[in-house]
């Protein structure tokens, strides 16, 4: 039997995986965990994903992206053994690190990670000012330019000044409707 050596004790590693098999990658990883026996040296696969807010058909839906796409937190002790494991997991194409070492992530970095996966409700992003031109992006005003009246970040809302034939014309909508100018 191969000696095994411990490189860092416990600790998180970044796998670089074929991009869009990051589902399939932590899958497969977890069947192998449990048929090869493992558990005692690898202990958590997550693929790091955050809830977004995306308009689709001019309606807001939640989706979930991926914050690395192509990557794979793995939580394992390395060994000989256990890093044989993980790197012939189908579609694994190595660990980040220097040559065949992998490099532990910082506990910092993947306690924010965990807590940007965490949230439930996606945070709205608005970054504009009252007074300021935009142009609308979406829905029946699409290509309109408008100036920012009012901003309501509670529910994401802007209400916008959109000259309608010849007249100023307040319309209320989405801030993923519109972009700054």
């Amino acid at each position: 039997m191969a000696k095994q050596t411990q490189h860092h004790g416990i600790a998180w590693y970044v796998l670089h995986t074929y991009s869009g098999y990051e589902d399939n990658v932590a899958r497969n990883l977890r069947q192998r965990i449990e048929s090869m026996d493992m558990q005692d040296f690898i202990f958590d696969v997550i693929v790091p994903v955050e809830k977004k807010i995306k308009i689709k058909n001019s309606k807001r839906v939640t989706v979930e992206e991926k914050i690395y796409p192509g990557y794979v937190l793995v939580q394992m002790v390395v060994t000989d053994a256990s890093w044989y494991v993980v790197r012939n997991t189908p579609n694994v194409t190595g660990f980040i690190g220097l040559g065949t070492t992998p490099t532990p992530v910082d506990a910092n970095e993947i306690l924010s990670i965990k807590k940007k996966m965490g949230q439930n409700e996606p945070r709205y992003r608005i970054d504009v000012k009252k007074g300021e031109s935009i142009k609308i992006v979406d829905g029946p005003f699409k290509d309109f330019d408008g100036e920012v009246k009012e901003i309501d970040e509670a529910k994401g809302k802007v209400k916008v000044l959109v000259l309608v034939f010849g007249r100023e014309t307040p319309v209320e909508l989405d801030f993923l409707q519109i972009k700054k100018i």
